[in-house]
């Protein structure tokens, strides 16, 4: 029973599918077939979604790796995925039952609490957890139990309120107040939105209004604009990797089309996970409205960042772009000072948290404050892990990191604490 709730709890298709079927079953005047529908369209529309991503995050692995061959890079790669293996690998049962807890204490913050949002991006509840558990561990929390709690504890509440940070901006992107932000981002997103203010006299000059060249014309269409500026960043990977490195990851393609079929794959992922977006995000919002007046009133739903990509799709590719170039210049930097790592800022991350920082600067100053606000989210991405990278070394942690801002922000306030007593 225990293995099967960890299954179930860690599936964020199917706890949404569950909320949209509560919202649904509470609205009056549905009957089974419109309740029926609208359950497995949440759900279906939720995995179309994953799928998307998915192949984005996948495609993009492909380019970190021609990157960080192509131009002799080494070090630590920011990507969540592989650090979250290896924690639940050393400490899966802690981390699994930090994540249930973390869940059920976010419905009970956001009942009892001003703070009223559901946090349903599942994914990174189950990052900040592994944090949780690898941070309590170092500082010498022996009792499993205790650890499960606390961490618990602070997963909910963070996930009940952070995304109040942003909601200022939430309301701006998106025209209304019915949906927050749900990544764990939210303090480098609200910074974001805070410098897109330094240039609030040209908030009119948004991304979605740029008068492009007319050989840049083609950017306005945002598909059409994601697969050049994808074909060109594969292919100068590609060429600085050789044929070599490349015919390695290729599956066999040829060296020179294998960036070809990468660039256009991501690109065609865009697009499915943008259908998914708008299958689920209407009956999830829906059902909201049921919830809210019966269980917890005045809740939204807090939802991943590609929810927001359709209000500004121009802003996330700059977004993308603004943040990349500051994980360079980041690089540059620590290489020149001789810093001890040097963290390599891996490109799945810099699309969805560059492109979401993007949006947000967009909002309060245009295409100016979508470029500033994703380049200081880049910064903050590329420096703030160094600071609990000696805690995660020692904890087992190689070669990879988190570099979430909430989960460095969070996890060195909790340092700090403990440090005190």
């Amino acid at each position: 029973m225990l293995k099967f709730l960890i299954s179930l709890f860690s599936s964020p298709a199917i706890l949404l599918g569950a909320v949209a079927f509560i919202g649904l079953v509470s609205q009056k005047g549905k009957d089974a077939t419109d309740v029926t529908k609208g359950t497995i369209k949440t759900i279906v529309g939720f995995l179309i979604f994953q799928i998307g991503a998915s192949t984005i995050t996948t495609t993009l692995q492909s380019f970190n790796v021609l990157f960080k061959e192509g131009f002799h890079i080494h070090g630590v790669i920011a990507a969540p995925e592989a650090a979250t293996a290896m924690a639940q690998g050393k400490y899966g049962f802690v981390v699994a039952l930090t994540l249930i807890l973390g869940f059920a204490m976010n419905l009970v913050f956001a009942r009892i609490t001003p703070f009223k949002n559901i946090f349903f991006t599942g994914g990174h509840s189950l990052f900040f957890a592994c944090v949780l558990a690898l941070i309590l561990k170092f500082e010498g929390l022996n009792d499993l139990w205790a650890i499960i709690i606390f961490g618990g504890a602070i997963l909910g509440f963070c996930s009940t309120a952070l995304p109040a940070l942003c909601q200022l901006f939430m309301r701006k992107i998106t025209g209304g107040d019915a949906q927050a932000i749900g990544h764990f981002n939210m303090i480098g997103y609200a910074t974001s939105g805070l410098v897109g203010t330094l240039f609030k006299k040209h908030a009119d000059e948004t991304t979605e209004n740029i008068k492009f060249p007319k050989f840049l014309s083609l950017f306005k269409d945002f598909i059409i604009g994601v697969a050049i500026v994808m074909l060109i960043m594969f292919y100068i990977a590609t060429f600085a990797a050789g044929q070599v490195a490349t015919a390695k990851i290729s599956g066999g393609v040829h060296w020179l089309v294998f960036p070809l079929i990468q660039a256009l794959t991501f690109t065609a992922a865009m697009s499915v996970l943008m259908y998914g977006v708008g299958m689920f995000l209407e009956e999830i919002t829906n059902a909201f409205v049921a919830i809210s007046t019966k269980y917890i009133p005045g809740s939204r739903p807090a939802l991943d960042v590609p929810t927001i990509f359709p209000y500004a799709p121009t802003a996330v590719l700059v977004g993308f772009i603004g943040s990349y170039a500051a994980g360079l210049l980041g690089i540059v930097i620590m290489t020149v000072f001789h810093f001890s790592t040097v963290i390599i800022p891996a490109a799945h991350i810099c699309f969805f948290s560059g492109g979401a920082a993007g949006v947000f600067g967009n909002s309060t100053g245009g295409w100016r404050g979508a470029l500033a606000g994703s380049f200081v989210m880049g910064l903050m991405l590329s420096f703030l892990p160094l600071l609990l990278l000696p805690v995660l070394q020692q904890m087992g942690i190689q070669g990879s990191t988190f570099p979430n801002v909430d989960y460095n922000v969070i996890g060195i306030l909790l340092k700090q604490v403990f440090s005190i007593f």
